[in-house]
């Protein structure tokens, strides 16, 4: 049995060194070349190597690694048998081993190499051409461009919760609310007894169940956000206000009712979104009151526009509403949006909608030219005076500098008395309404 076992070990390795030899002046490539292996061929190339050491080795090592083979073939016959059966496969797998390397290090030139995946689902990729000059660019796996599918995702992961487990979450939300409780009383001494230490895991185990409700919970506030799209907020920004008030349902649910948790958590639900949006989905904000008088007033508008086939009165709706008209017009002033002056209009958008507000401040061109002339019949009226006639008028008036003075103030600048100013801006007047002068500035009064 030996012996024969040794014949065979014999020409497989002759086989073999004849294999290495026909392969190796057929690729015609040195042995030193293939050395550097790529990362994720390592098991593959290790067949490689070791046929590629048997061929190297002379006739004496080889001999020595069959008697080897013979000593451990002597200890076991079984074993021996079985060797004989497994090495044809490995013979034939080491030469396909030989064939693959060769096509990856071929093709080693164009494909990245690509790492283990990261613990969070990335996997980095060598987009650099040199090796000792990486550049990595991350992929995240599983991510997608749309935050509310996302989410969605998340959500719809936990399982939602039948009416025995809900009790039993609420349970323990209560009894870990009562471990607070106690806690609160409790001295660092007491809380590092015995009896300190069970209230704390029973607190951690009421956060638990609280965060396992809310979980399960989730996706009730999707549905109901989505009857509230459209009004002013973001839907994301709606389900997070939603959320708020899944907290607080959660808090004050009460189990021994027997209701269902979620029949109570909608109330709670509502009552946050639309709280939020009435606190932020306007540009003016409006009171809480004012705005349910608002969402009446709407609601009540609408059905009479279907039962009349038109546009209710305000006489008809105050006495719906039971107000008077006035407040009815009053609360729908309320009520209107804000609209952006940048808005665009037309079927092309080429015009905005504060092209069309009249600037009240703008100097209207007719009217400039107006005041103009005016100014300049002014002039030649005054020319038409002496010099310290037209100096009081123009004084007294103001025309110069658009500050009028006093007739102490002009007097000390003529050095005469205030009531000698007087007389001098009366007889001025009189000649000024003359209608010699007068006539040409009564137009400018039309």
């Amino acid at each position: 049995m030996t012996s024969g076992t040794k014949t065979t070990r014999s020409r497989k390795v002759e086989e073999e060194e004849a294999t290495e030899s026909t392969t190796e002046q057929a690729t015609k490539k040195p042995a030193a070349k293939k050395a550097p292996a790529k990362a994720p061929a390592k098991a593959k190339a290790a067949p490689k190597t070791a046929a590629k050491k048997a061929t190297s080795d002379d006739d004496e090592e080889l001999d020595d690694d069959v008697e080897l083979d013979e000593a451990d073939i002597d200890d076991t016959a079984d074993e021996a048998t079985d060797d004989d059966a497994e090495d044809a496969p490995a013979a034939a797998a080491a030469k396909k081993g030989d064939g693959e390397d060769d096509d990856e290090e071929e093709d080693g030139a164009t494909k990245p190499a690509f790492s283990e995946p990261l613990p969070t689902g990335a996997i980095v990729i060598s987009s650099s051409d040199e090796d000792d000059v990486p550049v990595y660019s991350t992929q995240i796996t599983g991510a997608t461009a749309d935050p509310v599918k996302d989410y969605l995702k998340q959500i719809g992961k936990v399982p939602l919760l039948n009416a025995a487990e809900e009790v039993e979450l609420a349970m323990r939300i209560e009894a870990g609310l009562f471990a607070e409780e106690k806690l609160s009383h409790m001295s660092a001494a007491e809380k590092s007894s015995q009896l300190g230490l069970d209230l704390q895991w029973v607190a951690r185990d009421g956060q638990r169940a609280k965060s396992h409700l809310l979980g399960a919970n989730l996706r009730l506030v999707v549905s109901l956000a989505k009857r509230y799209t459209g009004r002013g907020m973001q839907f994301l920004d709606l389900i997070q206000e939603g959320n708020l008030g899944l907290i607080r349902a959660v808090e004050k649910f009460d189990y021994t009712k027997g209701f269902k948790f979620s029949t109570y958590a909608t109330w709670w639900i509502r009552q946050a979104i639309t709280r939020a949006m009435a606190d932020q989905a306007r540009t003016i904000r409006i009171p809480v009151h004012m705005v349910e008088v608002i969402n009446k007033l709407a609601r009540v508008q609408r059905q009479m526009l279907q039962d009349l086939g038109r546009e209710p009165t305000p006489e008809e709706l105050s006495r719906e509403l039971d107000m008077t008209p006035e407040k009815v017009i009053e609360v729908q002033k309320y009520g209107r949006e804000p609209i952006s002056l940048h808005t665009p209009l037309g079927e092309d958008g080429d015009s905005e909608f504060g092209d069309l507000i009249e600037d009240t401040e703008a100097v209207v061109p007719a009217d400039a030219v107006g005041f103009t002339m005016l100014q300049r019949q002014l002039e030649s009226l005054l020319d038409s005076l002496s010099e310290r006639e037209a100096g009081v008028i123009r004084m007294r008036f103001g025309l110069g500098d658009g500050q009028p003075k006093t007739l102490d103030q002009i007097g000390d600048t003529f050095g005469v008395t205030r009531e000698r100013i007087r007389q001098i801006e009366s007889k001025t007047m009189a000649k000024l309404r003359h209608p010699s002068r007068s006539q040409s500035l009564r137009d400018y009064l039309e």
